[in-house]
């Protein structure tokens, strides 16, 4: 129940601070922030930070958020609040790996 109330607090505080990080951080193009994302994914498994199941559910995650791209840019283009929705579940998928990085549950 600890990790759910963390958990909760992680998001809500993700909530808040999102929308100010995402302005002071500028635009990134959203096939470089799946590269970035899968890159902290990968050092996580290399450094013991990320567990394999952990792992796997953020790449799955990944790929669902990838595979709503594709059914965006279908329909003629990336509209702007598809864009927006991309960068907030990215900002989601973000902290998710920041917090599981985090969470104290080490493998090598």
């Amino acid at each position: 129940m600890n990790r759910l109330h963390t958990l909760v607090a992680a998001l809500g505080l993700v909530a808040v601070t999102a929308p100010a990080a995402a302005s002071a951080q500028g635009w990134q193009p959203i096939n470089a922030r799946q590269a970035q994302l899968d890159r902290r994914i990968d050092q996580g498994i290399r450094s013991g930070a990320l567990t394999r199941g952990e792992a796997q559910r953020l790449r799955a995650e990944a790929r669902r958020i990838a595979t709503l791209e594709g059914r965006y840019r279908r329909t003629g283009g990336l509209q702007q609040w598809e864009r927006r929705d991309l960068d907030r579940r990215f900002d989601a998928l973000s902290q998710r790996i920041r917090f599981d990085r985090h969470d104290r549950r080490h493998y090598r």
